[in-house]
């Protein structure tokens, strides 16, 4: 029982503290004058995502088997499966929610009701996401087919992986930049008036000491509420009759992934919806080149089959979305549809773990 009311504080923490994150971090946007979506694709994403490549350093360079190792393996997979499937589908239930809580109250004001099949964002915004997934995908296949293969220089192919990282970062806020001084950020309702920061509410624009220290103190809550949410369930699994590797392989990448997850539920409860998606599609990128790189240096970075069966379904929801992003037909239900795609790698390992 105290395991499972641990499990609870901790999702508590995780939620609170992203409520204080993302303000923090509009805030800090504004302050380095960047754009939306590189709040969502750079900010957001390299501060809920850097802890969790932190673990796999921390895994793959204390480890002193090489079972231990492979966590950080593990968990450079289990990252990207969880946000192209589980956080972008649970970004889509969210959306579907406050569509049809709008919808009741447009009925009960007469106000103009938004369609429930219409298009997420404009024709822009899906190919600029779309962009996300085209960088992604290929560095993904990458970062599988290493995995199958062995050959003497292919740890130094990991600091690649940096630099690819790198080159996204440039390109993001370079392209942030651009539109800020085009004047195009200001076009539709994600570029609202920003709250009222946290820490200090009564300031309508605040100290720029107070928003780093919010952004700063939020992460290291989040860091360690994260860690503790993992740990539970790692005692909680077997206790419901599921093996470790279960645990590993299903339960922990969601709860690594709690962070990115909570920010765009709070996100699109505030109709910001391009920074949830932001949000998500830039934490992808973070997962695919970061811990890869890590892993890559101090691994033999080896794939038995679940972890292949990871890489595959993965790309298989990528490919889903990219399609339905540049045929501008991306919807709430068909951004819901990619938690189906999780639920078809735990019925898949039921088998390859047989």
């Amino acid at each position: 029982m105290i395991h499972f009311v641990l499990l609870i504080v901790c999702a508590v923490a995780i939620y609170l503290s992203c409520e204080w994150f993302v303000n923090a971090v509009e805030w800090l946007g504004e302050r380095l004058n960047v754009g939306k979506m590189a709040v969502g694709t750079i900010l957001a994403a390299f501060g809920t995502a850097l802890p969790e490549s932190v673990v796999t350093l921390v895994a793959v360079t204390t480890g002193g088997t090489e079972e231990a190792k492979n966590i950080g393996v593990g968990a450079a997979m289990g990252g990207p499966l969880a946000l192209a499937t589980v956080a972008y589908g649970v970004t889509g239930v969210a959306l579907l929610i406050k569509r049809r809580r709008d919808r009741v109250s447009a009925l009960a004001t007469g106000t103009a009701i938004v369609p429930a099949g219409q298009a997420l964002g404009t024709e822009k915004d899906m190919r600029r996401l779309a962009k996300d997934q085209k960088w992604f995908l290929p560095i993904f296949f990458v970062k599988v087919s290493l995995g199958l293969v062995a050959f003497a220089f292919k740890p130094a192919l990991g600091v690649l992986f940096f630099a690819a990282y790198a080159a996204y970062f440039w390109r993001e806020i370079r392209a942030s930049r651009a539109e800020e001084a085009a004047g195009e950020a200001g076009e539709d309702e994600d570029e609202e008036e920003l709250e009222a920061l946290k820490l200090q509410p009564k300031k309508e624009s605040p100290d720029t000491w107070a928003v780093v220290v919010q952004t700063l103190a939020t992460l290291v809550v989040i860091f360690f509420a994260a860690h503790y949410f993992v740990a539970q369930l790692d005692v909680i699994g077997p206790m419901l009759g599921l093996s470790a590797t279960v645990t590993a392989l299903l339960l922990s990448p969601i709860a690594t992934e709690l962070p990115e997850i909570m920010n765009a539920i709070i996100w699109v409860r505030q109709g910001k919806v391009k920074l949830a998606l932001a949000n998500v599609s830039g934490s992808m990128m973070i997962q695919a080149t970061v811990p890869s790189g890590i892993g890559l240096l101090f691994t033999k970075w080896h794939f038995d089959g679940p972890l292949l069966w990871a890489g595959l379904i993965t790309m298989a929801a990528i490919v889903y979305l990219l399609l339905t992003m540049r045929a501008h037909k991306l919807t709430p239900a068909r951004l819901a549809v990619a938690a189906g795609f999780y639920g078809v790698f735990a019925i898949g390992l039921v088998p390859i773990l047989a």
